[in-house]
């Protein structure tokens, strides 16, 4: 039985908005650190593709398995297990000396990541008045994508001023002031008590692993050697085992029946195309401007804003086009302009090319990622029921990071595939096939995108698909009776 105090909405609001933040600014706070941290633990290419792909994997594989274990032990409880999961993990990241330790604090951090996201939601929707919901889902929405969008800003900022220990050091303090809120002001929710798939987590954490692994050592060991044909190879059947058992087993971790849908399906598939390019992208382009410019990581944070920034804008206006114009139309769109921004890179890339000149294809990108953000997620549940709506957010979450990751594996395959290094002399020329690799990662989300049906509807619980967020609130016979909010 929940108690009657009151709380204000305003901090049952920040209670799950904070959180939010620090789990979104980790997926790129890193990426500006990268040379810094390089040098500091000797770390080799390999290595810093791990620093970025242990946390989304992590994060990605659990995302699912997070949800249930919401649902049967209190939504509330794995939250709060999250916040301190990550907040720990954090400070294992700060400590670390070794590549091999940092990867291992990342993977951790990713598991409480992955808690923190989805369960924040579902936990919000149930601690403020209907009346006041889809506003307070808009600044959950908001908050997440300021945490993505000014992570390479924070983190640049943070290593040149302190050290690139730094960056993780700032989630303690927040981590656990987060507790504290939100151990005091939130209500505990349950939903229903579905069997854990612990054998689809297995296959789909395993097989995404072997997959990427055998990606990011196929250059370095060789892509005839055993390991990397291991990984491959294993990975793809693990993969498939997931697919079999899920079509099979009574309570899937992802039921495949949603992919029935064509709204669906397509949306699924862009996002994984879209984020392979653009993610793998941005990965080549940061380093780019520290490594071959001397760009140190503040400016170079501070230079590519208008590419992070943009899609604040640009997200919440094309959330509110897509009932006029389909978002069908904005998906395409969004592609084809992240399209033409990488080719415009791929086409000026050179050691002393203006960043005057590289602002147009920054714009461009931009823009492209705001128009793809809120209409994706509008899609994807269009013709979800109620009580698909958190099953469905989170699939489509799920294979977005598994898109970061492999976009982060294969764009750098590419890169060190065609001679590339870490040194000024050995760095644009094995870049710009990488970046026209990933031009043609989003030709195909194009593609994918004209796939999708025509239409200008939104679905009935439209708040959660128009902010673009990463979780549907839960549907209301599983919210439990609230604490009043003032």
């Amino acid at each position: 039985m929940t108690t009657t105090r009151r709380v204000p909405m305003w901090i049952a609001i920040a209670a799950v908005s904070v959180p939010v933040f620090m789990a979104s600014l980790d997926n790129l706070v890193v990426t500006n650190a990268l040379p810094v941290m390089q040098a500091d633990l000797g770390a080799t290419i390999e290595d810093l593709q791990w620093f970025l792909n242990a946390y989304s994997l992590s994060f990605a594989s659990l995302i699912l398995m997070a949800v249930a274990l919401g649902d049967r032990l209190g939504r509330k409880r794995v939250f709060l297990a999250g916040i301190a999961i990550f907040t720990a993990a954090s400070v294992a990241c700060a400590l670390a000396t070794t590549p091999e330790a940092l990867i291992a604090a990342r993977v951790v951090q990713g598991a409480g990541g992955a808690a923190v996201l989805p369960l924040s939601l579902a936990l919000l929707a149930g601690a403020v008045p209907d009346r006041m919901r889809a506003a307070a889902i808009g600044i959950w929405g908001g908050v997440a994508g300021l945490g993505v969008a000014l992570g390479p800003l924070i983190g640049g900022a943070v290593v040149e001023g302190l050290s690139w220990h730094a960056i993780f050091w700032l989630n303690v303090p927040i981590g656990i002031v987060a507790l504290a809120v939100g151990a005091w002001s939130l209500p505990e929710a349950k939903g229903a008590r579905a069997r854990l798939d612990l054998t689809g987590l297995v296959l789909v954490v395993t097989g995404v692993f072997a997959l990427v692994f055998g990606i990011v050592r196929g250059n370095d060991a060789g892509w005839t050697s055993g390991q990397v044909l291991a990984g491959l190879i294993g990975g793809g059947v693990l993969l498939v085992a997931f697919v079999a058992w899920e079509a099979r087993t009574r309570e899937p971790l992802m039921p495949l029946g949603l992919f029935r849908d064509r709204s669906f399906s397509g949306a699924n598939a862009v996002a994984v195309l879209f984020s392979i390019g653009i993610f793998g992208a941005i990965f080549i382009l940061i380093q780019f401007m520290q490594v071959v410019q001397g760009e140190s990581p503040l400016d170079a944070g501070i230079k590519t804003m208008p590419w992070t920034m943009a899609p604040l804008v640009v997200a919440p206006l094309s959330g509110l086009i897509a009932p006029r114009v389909g978002t069908r139309t904005l998906i395409v769109t969004g592609t084809m302009l992240q399209a033409v921004g990488l080719a415009w890179f791929a086409s000026v890339l050179a050691p002393d090319v203006a960043y005057s000149t590289m602002i147009p294809g920054f714009v461009a990108a931009g823009v492209g990622m705001g128009l793809v953000f809120a209409p994706s997620a509008t899609a994807v549940l269009a013709h979800m029921a109620p009580e698909n709506h958190a099953k469905a957010s989170g699939t489509n979450t799920t294979l977005r990071e598994i898109g970061v990751a492999l976009g982060v594996a294969i764009l750098t395959a590419v890169f060190t595939g065609a001679g590339g290094d870490f040194t000024p002399t050995e760095y644009t020329d094995a870049a710009i096939p990488a970046l026209w690799v990933g031009v043609g990662f989003l030709v195909l989300a194009t593609l994918a995108g004209l796939a999708l049906p025509a239409g200008k509807g939104t679905p009935e619980s439209s708040e959660g698909g128009a902010q673009g967020v990463a979780m549907a609130e839960p549907e209301p016979a599983l919210v439990p009776a609230r604490r009043p909010v003032a």
